[in-house]
């Protein structure tokens, strides 16, 4: 038995054992669902924790003078976490394909700020394009993972997904957008507006426990842009890059770039339909182990 059947077995005799307490009364059976809805999450997560926390741990631990370079070893870490997570079959190969789509439309992005200098990575590297390391791409990767792993995890269907094209342009121009405010004037208030109305109708199932939930996928899109912005607030924190406002000691990344999120978590929604296209309620095998 591989590892990922064994947890998946572990989980299931976890359930076995604590359904009966659940079924109760209503608040047992509530915090049951909320502990299995950060269970799930946590799961989702694994690739950029595993990452996050990386970058926490070489922060205080990484020997000042070491042969290797910090940032080396992260990107040498990342490949490593990744052909872990495969091999133990705890990720899929189309969950790999995401991250390595999103790790190229990152490094691009990643290229293109640095050199206008919208923030910088302060550490030496040899595993670099210009003056970016080759980490970065992962961290862009573990979104992509995140979301692609908790559709999978949490059965997410849509209702009123919007046509394809439409979502495709609104996140080609959000992407585009990014490079060319720094010579034009910058579009960002028009494309928030324009994935409001785009959005407006839609929403999303997904399965903590047996039971679907539902959500708006504009709260769910600025949510997930709220987690990324605390992530990213630890990234500066531990030096992994700074914004130019934190070269003389750390602070709060500026709230305003949840904006930027926001637009970024909207892309991502729309490259994952390259290799998870949206579903309607009741479309699709099922992937909850509990439920099935």
């Amino acid at each position: 038995m591989n590892l990922k059947d064994r947890i998946k077995g572990r989980v299931l005799a976890m359930d076995a054992a604590v359904r009966p307490w659940a079924a109760r009364s209503r608040l047992n059976a509530f915090a049951y669902e909320f502990l299995l809805f950060g269970l799930k999450q946590a799961w989702a997560c694994l690739f950029g924790g595993a990452m996050l926390a990386l970058i926490i741990a070489t922060r205080y631990l990484w020997p000042a003078h070491a042969p290797l370079a910090r940032y080396d070893f992260l990107v040498l870490g990342a490949v490593a976490i990744q052909a872990l997570l495969l091999a133990t079959r705890l990720e899929r190969w189309d969950e790999a394909a995401v991250i390595l789509i999103f790790h190229v439309v990152g490094t691009g992005m990643e290229i293109f700020k640095t050199a206008h200098g919208s923030w910088i990575y302060p550490e030496h590297s040899l595993l670099r394009i210009g003056g970016v390391p080759l980490f970065s791409g992962f961290m862009y990767g573990a979104i992509g993972s995140y979301i692609a792993r908790a559709l999978r995890l949490f059965e997410i269907r849509f209702i009123r997904w919007p046509p394809h094209g439409l979502a495709w342009a609104l996140a080609v121009a959000s992407y585009v957008n990014f490079f060319t405010h720094h010579y034009v004037m910058d579009v960002r208030w028009g494309l928030y507006a324009a994935s409001a109305l785009l959005f407006a109708r839609s929403w999303f199932t997904f399965t903590p426990d047996l039971k679907p939930r539902r959500m708006p996928v504009l709260l769910g899109l600025l949510l997930v842009a709220l987690f990324i912005w605390f992530a990213e607030n630890i990234g500066t924190f531990t030096a992994a890059w700074i914004y130019p406002s934190q070269k003389r000691g750390w602070s709060l990344v500026p709230v305003d770039k949840l904006g930027a999120w926001y637009l970024l978590i909207l892309l991502s929604f729309v490259l994952v339909t390259i290799v998870h296209p949206p579903r309607a309620p009741g479309e699709g095998e099922p992937t909850n182990p509990l439920a099935h």
